[in-house]
């Protein structure tokens, strides 16, 4: 009854639902009759234009379509039973993990687990943890993920927060530096939607340095590619040099000021329902590596 209740609701009317499923319009109409008599509520606002939704068919349908997502987890786990140790996992990522250490780890996993499939996809940092939350995704790989009753995080590392600058500069051989050493730079501010935006602004507020931005960017890599250029310096967080790539063009100094918080990277997946067998494995091999960053 579910899959006729669904897609009428999807369609709008019966007839085209029994267009689409292959089934009688009359068989699809009794079972729906059928479960509202059980149920004792409409579930369809029956009208010239076709089938509407009552709330309580609203209720049902999210209900159902729950509930085809956890068979779907119980089926992977079932087959994980019989050691099969396969199944499809779907991540999401910023785009940071594009280079370096995601795709090592990967290439690791795999030939760990061969009958694990993964879906990655790069998102932006903002937009990760509702997507998990909502189920369209298992996993995720975010920045600074805000405290919420929908997601939960099974691991972090923090990530130092610093000046990148090219290769051969002044600053370069310094242990760590303080964020009004940059007077006098050009630097190449970092701003909205990136993470490292509020912080930058931060740093500003609390040493009382105004930098002198001719160049800004919305963009990891079009900062990292300016600073490679030699047009300035900038903030970014270690996990933003070491994946790069950049040939050893870059060079990259903690930041020590006082108060100045790390940047989290948080591997998290959802609250509520069932996690499959496959994705747990996946979510304890990335929970392992010792470092995120290299």
């Amino acid at each position: 009854m579910l899959i006729y209740f669904v897609e009428v609701a999807r369609q709008g009317s019966v007839r085209k639902a029994s267009e689409h499923l292959n089934v009688s319009a009359s068989a699809i109409d009794r079972q729906i009759l059928a479960a509202e008599e059980e149920i004792g509520v409409p579930l369809f606002n029956r009208l010239p234009s076709g089938m509407r939704l009552t709330s309580a068919g609203e209720f049902l349908v999210r209900g159902a379509l729950d509930w085809r997502k956890d068979f779907a987890r119980i089926r992977e786990q079932i087959d994980d039973l019989d050691g099969l140790r396969r199944g499809l996992v779907r991540m999401a990522v910023i785009e940071a993990l594009a280079h370096g250490f995601l795709p090592r780890v990967i290439s690791t996993m795999r030939t760990h687990y061969p009958g694990i499939a993964l879906e990655i996809c790069v998102l932006p940092n903002d937009s990760i943890a509702q997507s998990i939350a909502h189920g369209e995704y298992d996993l995720g790989l975010l920045l600074n993920p805000q405290s919420s009753r929908d997601i939960t995080v099974r691991a972090f590392r923090e990530i130092p927060l610093g000046v990148v600058m090219p290769r051969g500069h002044r600053l370069q051989s310094a242990q760590t530096l303080r964020f009004n050493q940059l007077s006098g730079e050009n630097v190449i501010r970092p701003i909205d939607p990136l993470e490292i935006a509020e912080q930058f602004r931060m740093l500003e507020v609390s040493t009382g340095l105004k930098v002198n931005s001719a160049l800004s960017s919305n963009n990891i890599a079009v900062i990292r590619s300016l600073v490679a250029q030699e047009n300035g310096v900038s903030v970014l967080s270690q996990l933003d040099v070491a994946e790069a790539g950049d040939d050893g063009r870059l060079s990259f100094v903690p930041l020590s000021d006082p108060g100045l918080r790390p940047t989290t990277l948080a591997l998290c997946h959802a609250r509520q329902g069932l996690i499959s067998n496959a994705a747990a494995l996946c979510l304890r091999f990335i929970d392992e590596q010792k470092s995120w960053t290299a």
